[in-house]
């Protein structure tokens, strides 16, 4: 009877949801310890114990270059200042003109239809690729950086809000035209509300994109930026400031992801959530 009640009251459920996320985020770094852990490493995994942490890093030690980059020599602000301007940059322009690229397309049909093999063979082109033509281009400072997180933030944004316009009920929008609306009345209260989700959710996609687009970008040719810091840590592989950067890096795309967040349950409130929908 008590083993069931603790379980009651322990399982997963929207109350204690948190504390499951953070119990297994301890987990894993429990057992990313361990596993670098001298005389706890499987013999058969490795040659010798320290293989583990050369391969994969020891987390305290981890947690100690982020100390020493935020705190003790506080260092790292100019870098992670210069990657967070890049992927902001990146995702802002990208975000915009795929909005607008988006809808354009998705109402001219006729511009559509000749339009549509080049951009399927823009989309399906390793954008990556075009990282040295941007070095070229634009430099080795923040545009050939901020070029290329546009080039990935904008295909994601662009074929969703083409799709979210398109998928507009057939029904809704005869009868606002029977009702007398124009054009621009349209845009604003039918064809917009139907893409917001579709917008919001490649926006999600689209933050680590961003960062990516920064951080390969200060890979190839670059002297700031946190990427700049993990090339230069894989060079004398340490694997710990590399596992560092890669933490401060997911944690800001964390912000960033919950700040999109915020603004899309502030403009999605007409939108009923999944448990209102069953009742109804």
């Amino acid at each position: 009877m008590w083993n069931w009640r603790i379980w009651n009251w322990l399982r997963p459920r929207p109350g204690n949801l948190r504390g499951w996320q953070v119990g297994l985020l301890v987990a894993v770094f429990t057992f990313w310890h361990l596993m670098t852990t001298p005389g706890l490493v499987p013999p058969f995994m490795f040659d010798n114990d320290r293989q583990a942490a050369f391969f994969f890093g020891e987390p305290l030690k981890v947690a100690g270059r982020i100390w020493v980059w935020f705190v003790t020599e506080a260092d790292i602000y100019r870098h992670l200042g210069i990657t967070l301007l890049e992927t902001l940059l990146a995702f802002g322009i990208g975000s915009v003109l795929g909005l607008g690229a988006g809808l354009w397309l998705a109402l001219q049909p006729m511009a559509s239809a000749i339009l549509e093999p080049y951009i399927k063979a823009l989309n399906s082109m390793p954008r990556i690729i075009l990282a040295p033509i941007f070095a070229v281009w634009f430099g080795l400072g923040i545009g050939s950086k901020v070029a290329l997180g546009v080039t990935l933030v904008f295909f994601i944004v662009f074929f969703n809000v083409y799709q979210g316009v398109k998928e507009v009920s057939p029904v809704v929008l005869a009868n606002a035209r029977m009702l007398g609306a124009r054009p621009r009345q349209l845009l604003r209260h039918v064809y917009l509300p139907s893409a917001t989700s579709w917008v919001f959710s490649s926006l999600h996609t689209s933050v680590g994109l961003a960062f990516v687009g920064a951080v390969v970008g200060e890979y190839l040719g670059s002297s700031q930026g946190v990427g700049y810091l993990i090339l230069q840590a894989e060079g004398s592989f340490d694997i710990n400031t590399v596992m560092a950067g890669i933490v401060v890096l997911t944690a800001f795309a964390l912000v960033l992801d919950a700040l999109v967040g915020r603004i899309e349950r502030r403009l999605m409130k007409w939108q009923p959530k999944a448990g209102e929908t069953e009742k109804l």
